[in-house]
């Protein structure tokens, strides 16, 4: 698929197609579509909740936010000395939140943005995208209550591109590129609504939803 004249709508069809945009550098005007030989998905039923993060959640020490400060959330993401967010790709993604198909989890420490996660929601699949962490957990922390948005809003397919240990440990696994287009197929069948679970859980609520799903 060619990048030029690239819209917010055949960005959600390269998704749906499987593919995902990715630029060499911030300032990359190009764009190249990525569909690996090897994805990495979360199973919605396998998130795995240390006693350590458990702790973290409950303790207060961050707040979680919702589609609160997207915008900043792919900043953040993009500040690092590599990245294949480009400005372009940043500003098709701003599109897509205010189209209602790109979401963020925020998280905060003490009016700090110091954590997020962010991704594209199509019927029953969500694309994360990318995540930062400016202290320890607070990344952890956006992923837990993201999960458990994706699980009570009716989704089957969270995608994370690529695996790695952090993410590992938390319970991704990879797959094969022919099983994430099965599972792919079969999540854009169904209507997901990333908003209809309302606000997010407390604390303490979203532990029990966890210890007895994961």
């Amino acid at each position: 698929m060619a990048s030029d004249g690239l819209t917010p709508e055949l960005l959600l069809q390269a998704y749906a197609a499987g593919v995902f945009p990715m630029a060499d550098a911030r300032d990359d005007p190009d764009i190249f579509w990525v569909d690996p030989r090897s994805r990495g998905i979360f199973p919605l039923t396998g998130f795995h909740v240390s006693r350590s993060l458990k702790r973290r959640i409950l303790d207060g020490t961050f707040k979680v936010t919702l589609d609160r400060a997207f915008a900043d959330v792919v900043r953040l993401c993009s500040a690092r000395p590599e990245t294949w967010i480009s400005h372009r790709i940043e500003a098709l993604y701003i599109r897509l939140f205010a189209m209602g198909r790109a979401h963020s989890i925020e998280v905060w420490n003490g009016g700090r943005l110091v954590g997020g996660v962010y991704g594209v929601a199509i019927g029953g699949a969500f694309f994360g995208e990318s995540m930062f962490s400016r202290e320890t957990d607070a990344s952890k922390v956006g992923l837990c209550y993201l999960v458990d948005r994706l699980r009570n809003a009716g989704f089957t397919l969270f995608d994370t591109q690529f695996i790695t240990p952090h993410l590992a440990s938390l319970g991704a696994v990879e797959i094969s590129r022919d099983d994430y287009h099965r599972r792919l197929s079969e999540a854009l069948k169904i209507r997901a609504d990333f908003d209809a679970p309302g606000p997010l859980p407390a604390p303490q609520a979203l532990m029990q939803r966890m210890t007895h799903t994961s």
